[in-house]
């Protein structure tokens, strides 16, 4: 039986077309017509005024942190359940991520306990748009005001999520996404930094290419990096935005199916909530264990592993894993994340394999 796999890229597009335009006309590199119109193109979908392409979803959120000048010592809030390079960007900046928990409906950063976080050495928020739902941005961005933070939104898993109708990227005073393999837009690595801050802009641009000067060539005013992405990046970026509409379409349908197919299970597993006013991408469709732990959960995992079905777990708390251990305790985190699993989530998945992968949860949870 065929494996399926948790992740899939679909390139069915002008991205072949596009990247033998570079390589016939010899523009590979960190130049070329390409990043222009992907950036365009991007920031168009997400309803700013800039995009700011980058060579991975890492680089993009250190390259805003460091262009809203977090400095050594500062704290950023961020949730204790995301993927560690929220935090590791943070410390890439000598400033100290400090962990919230999150809401248990939809593992985002419960605004509630971001205020209680606040110091006087406080200088932002990362909100994560944890597996496609948006975080809730109203109040965190009503929090931020009040105390003159800025709002940084992480949403490099997140691609055409929307709070109010508005698109993630165009909430916080800047955001970021990812565009690695098994992201709903891919490049294969590279990522974004999306803003309507003209000198924010300017400051994301100049830091990303080394800190050269735009207006004099090998001036360097400030110590800058090479998170450049490349124009063939950049051409696979774009094609992929030529089909998004679709691509965001067909998750829609799956999550659609998975419903379908999962509800009998309603007693045994938690499936996908939708907040009031939010719009669910799905980046990857993830379930909970009703009750359990790390140890049941896992053995899920196994059965549908010897059934050929690819499965991931949700992410680690930060507070658990060594660079970032605390003995807080974190109770949502600490209940729901050893029970969490992503399934299969890409748009080559048929109903048939829905069926099959619903079929191997429901033996293996003994119905």
């Amino acid at each position: 039986m065929n494996r399926i796999s948790v992740a899939h890229p679909k390139l069915e597009g002008n991205e072949r077309k596009y990247v033998l335009d570079c390589l016939d006309t010899n523009w590979i590199s960190s130049n070329g017509k390409y990043i222009g119109a992907f950036e365009e193109a991007f920031a168009a979908f997400c309803g700013v005024k800039h995009a700011v392409a980058a060579n991975n979803g890492t680089t993009a959120l250190h390259l805003a942190l460091v262009a809203l000048d977090l400095q050594p010592g500062d704290e950023v809030i961020i949730p204790t359940v995301t993927y560690i390079a929220t935090a590791n960007a943070v410390r890439y900046c000598g400033a100290v991520p400090v962990l919230v928990d999150v809401c248990a409906a939809t593992m985002n950063i419960d605004p509630k306990q971001v205020e209680k976080a606040i110091t006087p050495r406080t200088r932002g928020i990362i909100p994560v748009h944890l597996y496609g739902h948006p975080a809730d941005m109203d109040p965190l961005v009503a929090i931020a005001k009040k105390h003159g933070l800025w709002v940084l939104e992480d949403a490099a898993e997140a691609h055409g999520a929307e709070v109010n109708g508005k698109r993630v990227g165009s909430i916080g005073d800047c955001a970021t996404f990812s565009f690695f393999g098994n992201k709903i837009v891919t490049t294969g690595e590279g990522g974004m930094v999306t803003t309507n801050d003209d000198a924010l802009a300017a400051k994301l641009r100049l830091y990303r290419g080394q800190g050269v000067d735009p207006k004099r060539r090998y001036w360097f005013p400030v110590i800058g990096y090479n998170y450049r992405m490349t124009n063939i990046q950049a051409a696979i970026g774009l094609a992929q935005m030529e089909t998004i509409d679709v691509s965001l379409k067909e998750r829609q349908e799956l999550a659609r199916m998975y419903d379908e197919a999962l509800s009998p299970l309603n007693d045994l597993l938690v499936l996908p909530t939708i907040q009031a006013r939010m719009h669910h991408v799905y980046w990857m469709y993830t379930v909970f264990l009703r009750s359990g732990d790390e140890v049941q959960r896992d053995a899920l995992m196994r059965a549908l592993d010897d059934t050929g079905i690819e499965t991931r777990p949700v992410f680690y708390p930060m507070h658990v894993l060594p660079p970032y251990k605390e003995d807080t305790v974190y109770p949502v985190a600490d209940e729901w994340a050893q029970r969490g699993l992503n399934l299969p989530t890409h748009q080559y998945l048929t109903r048939d394999d829905i069926a099959r992968v619903a079929a191997a949860i429901t033996g293996a949870l003994g119905r």
